[in-house]
């Protein structure tokens, strides 16, 4: 009996192991893609922190500088392809404490026709070192001894540049444009009397804003004493609610 039951043991098992496969019971490894799934990897946000690049913490105390190796075919002004080829006859000198302009000779000697023009069209640079260079240049240009004489033939041609800084949608550019107006007006006096009404509109829409409306108050006094009496009826056409530093 043992040995019947020993010889018919094999024929048990396969027949146990037909019945479970007959009846669709199969155990299937595990694939590459399920074994991928099951391993532990990093989730998206994770890459997305990967990829992405993280601002410095010097990003926030060094200004917006131009790349040397990006695009550049669309300059605000003529003053960034002018500058880059060496027009402009100073440079920005890095100092530990503040920046100041090297000049290749001096100022005197330099004529203002057309770098006070070129200057003023840098006035409308937002990046670095374009904004500290035309506004420093035009100022320093206008202090030389014979300035006077020198800046009112251009004051035409100076105007509409002015102008165009003024209307800027950007900020500092407006703030660059009124102090440049500023130091313009202390040069030429009453000479600029006859230009001031195509400025006053431009300054006059930035009035009521809270940001700039000290600033303005104090450049149209500045404005009145440069330019003496007449200014007065000048700056009260286009701005009534202006207060005479005289009265």
């Amino acid at each position: 009996m043992r040995t019947l039951f020993l010889g018919l043991f094999p024929f048990f098992i396969l027949g146990i192991y037909d019945k479970r496969m007959s009846s669709g019971f199969q155990i299937k490894p595990k694939t590459a893609i399920q074994k991928n799934k099951t391993s532990s990897s990093p989730s998206s946000s994770s890459l997305d922190l990967a990829i992405k690049p993280q601002p410095r913490p010097s990003d926030k105390l060094n200004p917006q500088t131009i790349d040397p190796f990006g695009d550049h075919s669309k300059a605000p002004s003529a003053f960034s392809a002018i500058y880059s080829k060496g027009g402009i006859p100073c440079r920005l000198v890095h100092g530990s404490v503040k920046h100041k302009l090297q000049w290749e000779c001096l100022p005197e000697t330099l004529p203002f026709d057309p770098l006070l023009i070129t200057l003023a069209e840098g006035l409308r640079e937002t990046k670095h070192p374009y904004t500290f260079v035309s506004k420093e240049g035009f100022k320093e240009l206008l202090l030389v001894e014979d300035a006077t004489e020198k800046a009112i033939p251009l004051l035409p041609r100076l105007i509409p540049v002015l102008k165009a800084a003024l209307a800027h949608s950007n900020g500092e550019v407006f703030e660059r444009g009124l102090n440049a107006l500023i130091q313009l007006s202390a040069i030429v006096g009453p000479a600029l009397n006859d230009q001031l009404k195509h400025l006053l509109t431009s300054i006059s829409k930035r009035l009521m804003d809270k940001n700039f409306k000290e600033q303005i108050t104090v450049a149209l006094q500045k404005l009145e004493q440069y330019g003496g009496k007449e200014s007065v009826g000048i700056i009260k056409s286009k701005i009534p609610t202006y207060c005479s530093i005289s009265s």
